[in-house]
């Protein structure tokens, strides 16, 4: 039986995968015009699965060499002579290869050679052995940005380069078809510097590569299509589009996120009876921002090692603040390179997904300097604010605005009114934690207005927080509320309003607008 798989390279025979051949036809494409080219995106995004799956469309039409990087001693890239002695090894124990007897030999006596071996005397063999293939012979090379800082490495690719302009030249040059480095990192925008000469720095030769455009991330039709080969196993009765959709809602298609949030709710959700739900898919959220993984780890190892993008992200989240789209600032790169921040369309960039941003807000509220005034506002049970098993919100939101007055003018005066809303996801938090999940929806999260969508045994909620601007902006919020609600099929909406003027009216009050009902608190 197929089970779902987040531990290295996915295999079709025995995983459930989201089906790759959509995007291998068009890398297809580009090995047919003869394209050099880099596939950087973050860890566990499906790389190494998408050459698998190439090698494995290749194999009747082609002839390729695959290297793994990772598979070679970080000893094998200090010397031009141990660099071609690996690969020549490698080249000899590929799995899956098409290699004429003289190559083997001849690789293997330059492998062996007593003097020292020189990296064009493997190119010639490479050569030749493309000759006798017609020319039809691709290199694909997974963890291509391990060895970007050896000086071996910068020379290989550029005779690769060389190679390049060489065709483009002569017709009868025997080179490769096409190159496909894959990474983390662009090493097209690098530069290197030699591990043996510190003082120095190179630019990377690989100004030969076309944009790689591809698009890695799964979309809901791609999650919909497996778990319909789940169901077909399973027969769960899910609503498959529901849950593909809602598992996007989540990863925003992260393939990571994506898999792991469906093997939680196979594997490790054995006291529910229908885990393929809203409330199965509100326990594996919970269950996945609760863990230690390599993802959640580097993220957190980043925000900490640059606190100037980790003010820039605690701003954006809590405040609503704009992050223009700078992608060769030094703080936003290595984010956006690890995929933990995206380009928006109006230039800004944000969050990648629901799962990063929770992670983040959780952090960032733990670090929080109005966590006594958050927790002397809560004191109550939590059991208080639960009828039935479901929150009872406009009851949270009167007990936040009666509390507010009195605890924040002991609060430090330099309280910010944007502030208001950091202090009310610190009071909101305790309450879920354990049974519920939040998010924020990032589409309007602005300085203005912030959606706080709850999820809470089955059952959701939505609370805009906002800043009062008048009652002619205030008329025009709830309406964009009761439109929300509609996206949400819910009937009934909560309002949280931050009015700092002295002769407001504090409390809560039920709206009725059409046939939608509000709770809107004022403070």
């Amino acid at each position: 039986m197929k089970r779902f798989h987040t531990c290295g390279c996915c295999n079709p025979d025995i995983h459930y995968m989201v089906n790759t051949g959509n995007r291998v036809k068009k890398i297809r494409q580009m090995i047919d015009r003869g394209d050099y080219f880099v596939i950087n995106r973050p860890r566990q995004y499906g790389k190494t699965t998408l050459l698998s799956a190439l090698r494995e469309s290749l194999k009747d039409e082609h002839t390729f060499i695959f290297l793994d990087f990772q598979l070679i001693s970080s000893t094998s890239f200090r010397s031009e002579d141990l660099f071609v002695r690996a690969l020549c090894r490698w080249m000899i124990r590929m799995p899956g290869k098409k290699m004429p007897e003289e190559i083997i030999h001849r690789l293997d006596a330059l492998a062996e050679n007593p003097q020292t071996v020189l990296m064009y005397e493997m190119f010639d063999i490479i050569s030749n052995w493309i000759d006798m293939i017609d020319g039809k012979m691709v290199l694909m090379i997974d963890e291509a940005d391990v060895a970007y800082d050896y000086q071996c490495f910068l020379d290989f690719l550029g005779r690769l380069r060389s190679g390049f302009l060489r065709r483009e030249r002569y017709d009868d040059a025997k080179v490769f078809r096409s190159v496909i480095l894959a990474g983390v990192t662009d090493i097209c925008c690098l530069e290197s510097r030699n591990r043996d000469n510190h003082a120095g720095k190179a630019y990377i030769p690989w100004n030969i590569a076309v944009p790689f455009r591809i698009d890695m991330s799964f979309n809901p039709d791609d999650i919909a299509g497996m778990l319909e080969e789940y169901e077909n196993d399973h027969h769960t009765g899910m609503d498959i589009p529901f849950i593909s959709r809602l598992i996007y809602d989540y990863t925003s298609g992260y393939p990571f996120l994506v898999s792991r949030l469906c093997q939680i709710m196979d594997e490790e959700l054995p006291e529910f009876e229908q885990p393929w739900s809203r409330m199965g898919m509100v326990e594996a959220v919970k269950s996945i921002l609760k863990e230690t993984n390599p993802l959640f780890a580097s993220l957190s190892a980043m925000v900490t090692d640059d606190p100037e993008i980790s003010d820039i992200l605690k701003r954006h989240l809590l405040r609503g603040e704009r992050i223009a789209y700078m992608p060769y600032n030094a703080h936003q790169q290595p984010f956006l390179m690890h995929g933990f921040l995206k380009e928006k369309d109006d230039n800004t960039a944000a969050v990648a997904n629901r799962i990063f941003e929770t992670r983040l807000y959780n952090r960032f509220l733990g670090e929080s300097r109005y966590q006594e005034a958050a927790a002397a506002m809560a004191e109550l049970n939590r059991s208080v604010f639960t009828r039935e098993g479901f929150l009872n919100v406009p009851l949270i939101l009167d007990h936040f605005a009666r509390a507010y007055e009195d605890i924040i003018g002991n609060v430090e005066k330099r309280f910010n009114e944007r502030d208001g809303r950091e202090l009310f996801l610190l009071y909101l938090k305790p309450m879920i934690n354990g049974t519920g999940n939040y998010c924020i929806e990032a589409e309007t999260r602005d300085q203005t207005r912030t959606d706080v969508i709850v999820d809470y045994l089955g059952k959701q909620y939505v609370i805009e927080l906002k800043i009062w601007h008048g009652k002619r902006y205030n008329e025009e919020g709830e309406k964009q509320i009761t439109d929300y609600l509609d996206y949400y099929r819910l009937d009934t909406g909560y309002m949280m309003s931050f009015n700092f003027n002295k002769k407001k009216t504090t409390g809560v009050q039920r709206i009725v607008i059409g046939d939608k009902t509000l709770f809107e608190a004022v403070v």
